[in-house]
């Protein structure tokens, strides 16, 4: 008597494998091809990046320039940066600031400064400053938003801050004096 032939069983494994492509492929194919969005979007949620809002100038005082002679040059209203966050803060992102204010930075010693102008939209001048109160270093006509360094290049305890063009137009330079009054701080 001769044997039958084994009849092979089907391979459900590969058999559901194939379908499972199958089915993949035709809803890859579907997503491309079809322009209606398949789920909606709830944008309630997402957050939004912050605008960061124009910090307000605060008069906190009086600063005057004075020549070596002690002959006045000008005077202008001062916000005082005297702690590590003002510091920081600076002048960054204020896109105006009236022709007679400045900031004022204090330090709580003298050693050599060094200032950059990232998220700063205002061209300033940059005046470093002495403990004995004599400028030392002027920075004119500095770039917006630039990460340059602009350093001191002698030791400073203070640095002031004004409209770009301001020391030339009151002749202020290297060597004259600053001094200042806190009123309302």
């Amino acid at each position: 008597m001769k044997k039958e032939p084994e009849k092979k069983k089907p391979n459900f494994t590969l058999i559901i494998l194939a379908l499972a492509v199958t089915a993949a492929a035709g809803y890859f194919i579907y997503t491309m091809t079809n322009d209606k969005p398949q789920y909606k979007v709830n944008t309630e949620n997402i957050q939004k990046p912050k605008e960061v809002t124009e910090p307000q100038f605060k008069n906190q005082g009086e600063l005057t320039f004075l020549t070596a002679k002690g002959k006045e040059l000008s005077k202008i209203n001062i916000e005082i940066a005297d702690t590590e966050r003002k510091r920081m803060q600076g002048l960054m992102y204020r896109k105006t600031m009236d022709g007679n204010n400045g900031m004022l930075f204090v330090f709580p010693v003298s050693e050599l400064q060094s200032f950059w102008m990232k998220n700063t939209p205002l061209s300033l001048d940059i005046m470093f400053v002495s403990e004995n109160k004599e400028i030392v270093k002027i920075h004119s006509n500095t770039t917006p938003y630039s990460e340059q360094s602009y350093p001191s290049l002698k030791k400073a305890m203070y640095v002031v801050e004004v409209n770009a063009g301001y020391a030339e137009k009151h002749n202020i330079s290297e060597g004259d004096k600053i001094d200042f009054k806190v009123t309302n701080y």
